[in-house]
């Protein structure tokens, strides 16, 4: 059974995009990982194809109803044969890092919900026991171009989507840290050279300073890391 991402979207027409080049769209065409895509709209109950409805309480825009909603992620549940997990994208979630990514991977699939409007009613989240995530403190449009990213993320690791798999351990989060600069030719470029040492041949030394290169990158740029991996050790 291959990794599948089953979509629930308003704009299906948005999938896969980007996945369906490079390396993820050769894996989504060799069957190394699938995806199907369903449009919300076709589980409305009425000629209109309704969604949302206003706020209870009053407010600006629309929220998705609860029932319409549920109707999707129960059809997806049951086409999914054994995937349960539902993760709908929203500011208020578990940030998206690359543990979360590693715990994704390592499941059959996932449904993903994509909101729009204001969001969904809270109802269906709790009744299906909906998962929120977020890539971040800041707001999207709708959870397509969220749901885009994390399944970048996921199928990268899936054996056989990346050729180079020892790349997969030496980049950023792998261990806790940002990765190392990297340099290719020429090797002085506008009088700037590469590091000696990338250049010696020697490699306990090129291990030893891509450490630390990694060590003060993320002292310097992301404490949070550097502090949260300081406590585990």
């Amino acid at each position: 059974m291959v990794w599948t991402a089953h979509v629930l979207s308003l704009f299906p027409e948005m999938f896969p995009g980007p996945l369906g080049q490079s390396l993820a769209g050769k894996g989504l065409q060799r069957g190394d990982w699938a995806m199907t895509v369903t449009d919300i709209r076709d589980f409305a109950t009425d000629r209109h194809r309704t969604v949302d409805d206003s706020p209870f309480g009053g407010g600006a825009g629309m929220v998705m109803r609860p029932d319409v909603v549920a109707s999707a992620i129960d059809a997806a549940r049951h086409k999914a044969d054994g995937i349960t997990k539902v993760i709908y994208f929203s500011p208020r979630g578990r940030v998206m890092d690359q543990a979360l990514v590693r715990e994704l991977a390592a499941e059959p699939g996932v449904i993903l919900l994509c909101g729009r409007f204001e969001g969904v009613d809270q109802r269906v989240l709790e009744a299906r026991e909906v998962e929120e995530v977020s890539l971040g403190d800041f707001i999207l449009s709708g959870g397509e171009i969220a749901a885009l990213a994390l399944m970048d993320a996921v199928v990268r690791l899936l054996p056989g989507v990346t050729g180079n798999s020892a790349s997969l351990e030496e980049e950023s989060f792998a261990d806790g840290l940002l990765e190392y600069p990297h340099y290719t030719r020429p090797p002085v470029w506008e009088g700037r050279a590469v590091p000696d040492v990338l250049l010696s041949g020697h490699h306990e030394k090129i291990r030893d300073w891509r450490q630390r290169q990694s060590e003060e990158l993320t002292k310097n740029r992301r404490r949070d890391l550097w502090d949260r991996r300081e406590r585990k050790f």
